[in-house]
């Protein structure tokens, strides 16, 4: 980051890493000779969409990728306070096996995952192993530990006392979620916003939405139609995200409108921060002392 970036992150507090910025096959994708697959521009090379927003409290993971390991490895957030699902397809899902460290840097406390009920049932049913009595048994780090908070569309919740808004997304024949938090919303996986999440998406400082590639496609954005969302919103900032290998980042940020960007792994994103559930920030300015569970980042 630049100096005046850091400079806001260290007075906000709030910072959001792009920890993977690709489609569900990556980029370069396997057997693919074409020019972005074998650019040498870094922010060419995109893996599976995940972000990490880091908090005073503790880090929140949204979504486990297939290359989680390697994006954390590479990102070095610190410990994973709580996770948050999107949705359960593979590329946002399937990395959950290597969250089984991050109870052991909480003190063995499971990691709450906030999830919609039908994502709850498919991890169970995936992961079917980290639940059953056997392994529940095992020391830290041999199986995840989770704890689900069921979630759903329009109903805020918090975490680690931050209120984030879940927005119910169409994704072709799925329905998935975004987030607001505060004044950024993360929106991928997506190709129509219904009214009543539209209507919850103005007045945005940073907006993160979903753009696949230039022609349309039965279930993310096209460029075009990240674009005309874009304008409707009207956000002072856009990050475009879920990116195939159809886009060369030079090339394409060159057509870009001022206010609009390409993501890439490892882009750092500030902005003024999350609100905090009232009741519960009077109770910790009154208390002399705090405690691990609700404040989590204490544990890191």
């Amino acid at each position: 980051m630049s100096e005046i970036q850091d400079a806001i992150a260290a007075s906000t507090g709030f910072e959001l890493i792009f920890l993977g910025c690709g489609t569900s096959t990556g980029v370069p994708m396997i057997g693919c000779d074409c020019e972005v697959c074998e650019s040498a521009d870094p922010r060419n090379h995109r893996t599976r969409p995940s972000v990490v927003v880091r908090t005073p409290r503790g880090n929140i993971l949204f979504d486990t990728s297939p290359e989680m390991r390697l994006q954390l490895l590479r990102e070095r957030p610190g410990p994973i306070h709580a996770i948050v699902y999107t949705h359960s397809h593979a590329d946002h899902l399937f990395g959950l096996d290597d969250s089984r460290l991050f109870a052991r840097a909480l003190g063995g406390v499971p990691v709450p995952v906030y999830c919609e009920a039908e994502v709850e049932a498919l991890i169970r049913t995936v992961f079917s192993y980290a639940f059953v009595d056997e392994t529940k048994r095992f020391p830290s780090g041999g199986v995840p530990r989770l704890r689900f908070e069921t979630i759903e569309p329009n109903s805020t919740f918090s975490v680690l006392d931050y209120e984030f808004v879940p927005l119910r997304l169409h994704h072709g024949r799925f329905e998935v979620l975004g987030f607001r938090m505060g004044d950024l919303a993360y929106c991928t996986d997506v190709n129509k916003i219904p009214d009543i999440s539209a209507a919850k998406l103005e007045n945005l400082d940073v907006l993160i939405l979903d753009a696949l590639r230039f022609e349309k496609h039965p279930t993310h954005f096209s460029l075009d139609d990240a674009l005309a969302a874009i304008e409707k919103l009207k956000p002072r900032r856009a990050i475009l995200t879920h990116l195939s290998h159809s886009f060369d980042f030079r090339k394409v940020s060159e057509m870009l409108p001022p206010n609009v960007q390409l993501a890439w792994d490892g882009l750092r994103v500030t902005w003024n921060g999350i609100p905090t559930r009232l009741v519960t920030d009077l109770i910790d300015s009154d208390s002399d002392t705090s405690n691990a569970e609700n404040h989590p980042s204490a544990l890191a």
